[in-house]
């Protein structure tokens, strides 16, 4: 394929990682908008669209990535028009990205380059691995809007990875749960994680700057990327040694305020 258009955000990774912007035909709007510095500036170099069905006839692309959930409407319009479609199953473990990168670069015909990547991923999993801490770290990903991803995703498997353990895992159902302030200050977790795409001022962004929390938390509120968390991409390696790093230095600070696995 000379033309491939991406038609969900975690496609636009994928396809902006593995091919040269002469070969890709657009990525969404939320690439060109996104808040890593590095994806919009590759995005910027490429076209735009905003997953109507108009964008994907007049770019008219040889080949179309898209996510299992990401506009049904224009799916459905390239599987009547017989165009050619791969659509990319959501990622919970570092097997299934290592499988998506190996499709997804078989299908652009990159291979070397999902190799690369490939390789590049198993050289940072092993560098975390050596670093995992002695003792496990309890965190809770906490955004104040109550979901806290569970067993079965993709952050439960960068957080185990990067040595620590999910509390809403212990305590939710096989993919999500949902704690309010009370839930969660009973879950006790050493360290509290947020997404870094922090979301405009709100009643969620409210709580999840309770007066409470930010008193017991003081020096226990880590930050970890979204993008490479929530999609399967070869740089989830990455987000879980930028996790791990932040989880160690919230630990071994001699001003925190408890020690971590122990009682508030």
């Amino acid at each position: 394929p000379r033309h491939v258009m991406s038609l969900s955000l975690c496609t636009d990774a994928l396809l902006l990682a593995m091919l040269p912007p002469a070969r890709i035909a657009s990525v969404t709007y939320l690439a060109h908008q996104s808040t890593d510095p590095t994806l919009a500036a590759k995005a910027a170099r490429v076209g735009i669209n905003y997953g109507h069905t108009e964008d994907v006839l007049a770019q008219a692309p040889d080949l179309v990535l898209a996510s299992e959930y990401s506009t049904p409407a224009a799916r459905m319009l390239l599987r009547q028009v017989h165009a050619p479609l791969l659509v990319v199953p959501d990622a919970t473990s570092f097997a299934d990205i290592r499988a998506i990168v190996t499709n997804v670069a078989r299908a652009l015909g990159a291979q070397q380059r999902g190799n690369a990547l490939l390789a590049q991923m198993d050289v940072t999993l092993a560098a975390v691995r050596r670093n995992r801490p002695a003792q496990p770290i309890r965190v809770a990903a906490w955004s104040g809007d109550g979901y806290v991803p569970g067993k079965g995703t993709l952050f439960n498997t960068v957080l185990q990875a990067a040595g620590g353990i999910n509390v809403a895992a212990t305590t939710s159902g096989p993919r999500s749960g949902s704690f309010d302030i009370e839930q969660l200050l009973m879950a006790d977790p050493d360290v509290l994680a947020y997404g870094a795409d922090q979301p405009a001022p709100a009643l969620k962004t409210d709580t999840a700057d309770h007066p409470l929390l930010r008193r017991l938390y003081a020096g226990r509120r880590i930050t970890y990327p979204e993008l490479p968390v929530e999609c399967g991409l070869p740089q989830t390696a990455q987000a879980a040694q930028q996790l791990q790093n932040e989880m160690l230095a919230v630990v071994h600070s001699p001003g925190r305020a408890r020690p971590y696995g122990g009682a508030p």
